[in-house]
């Protein structure tokens, strides 16, 4: 697995990289000071896991989790005990308590490979939504795009639209990435039902999506374009 350390201490950096170094199969690509150099790094490179600290000056762990739209996983690695709950929130795959002893670490790391085996085996073809109690199906190659709406997400699909008690953030995780891109902070598309991109909005069918600034470079990237 390809890693990132974040932390402002350089023996903390030290400290993971030689870690990572004692397990075997992780790859350190970078390490950073500051996680606003990680934002940049991110958008050229393919990392599968973040080591992150919390306490840095100026940009902290959890504004550098609020700036991302998308990352890979996430273990935290602080000296302070207080922020976990706030950290899971974020769905970071473990919390580590420095000084991280070795067995400790592997088994964080163990909870990387084990989540990234459930994201392979995934139901790739559909997924159920909960409306009014009942768990309706709805296959992937069906689904147009998601809406984000308050509270709620509409799922519009090739005949019909669906009203889910759910977050955008929420389905997004269980959508598959091959599939499906968000384009904007309050809107997911299926990339194989783009009839049209002008500007910065996309014709699905008959219907316009706005294509935000901070999602138009992975859009383009995600294009077969000549």
């Amino acid at each position: 697995m390809k890693c990132v350390i974040i932390d402002d201490e350089k023996t903390a950096r030290l400290t993971l990289a030689k870690l990572c170094d004692r397990v075997g199969g992780l790859e350190v690509v970078g390490e950073f000071e500051n996680p606003i150099d990680v934002i940049a790094f991110l958008k050229k490179e393919q990392v599968d896991l973040i080591f992150l600290d919390i306490h840095m000056p100026e940009f902290s762990g959890f504004d550098f989790l609020d700036s991302m739209q998308t990352l890979p996983a996430i273990i935290i690695t602080t000296t302070d005990q207080h922020f976990a709950l706030q950290a899971f929130e974020y769905n970071v795959v473990d919390y580590l308590l420095k000084p991280i002893e070795l067995q400790r670490f592997i088994k964080a790391i163990d909870k990387v490979q084990s989540s990234s085996d459930e994201v392979a085996e995934k139901d790739e073809e559909s997924i159920f939504v909960n409306i009014n109690s009942r768990l309706i199906k709805l296959d992937f190659r069906d689904i147009l795009l998601i809406e984000a709406k308050g509270d709620y997400i509409q799922i519009k699909t090739t005949d019909k639209k669906h009203l889910v008690h759910t977050t955008l953030k929420r389905i997004e995780e269980k959508l598959p990435p091959s599939v499906f891109i968000k384009v904007h902070r309050s809107y997911i598309v299926n990339l194989d039902k783009i009839v049209d991109i002008e500007d910065n909005s996309i014709l699905i069918e008959e219907e316009i999506i706005p294509i935000s600034r901070a999602n138009k470079e992975a859009l383009m990237k995600r294009l077969n374009m000549i």
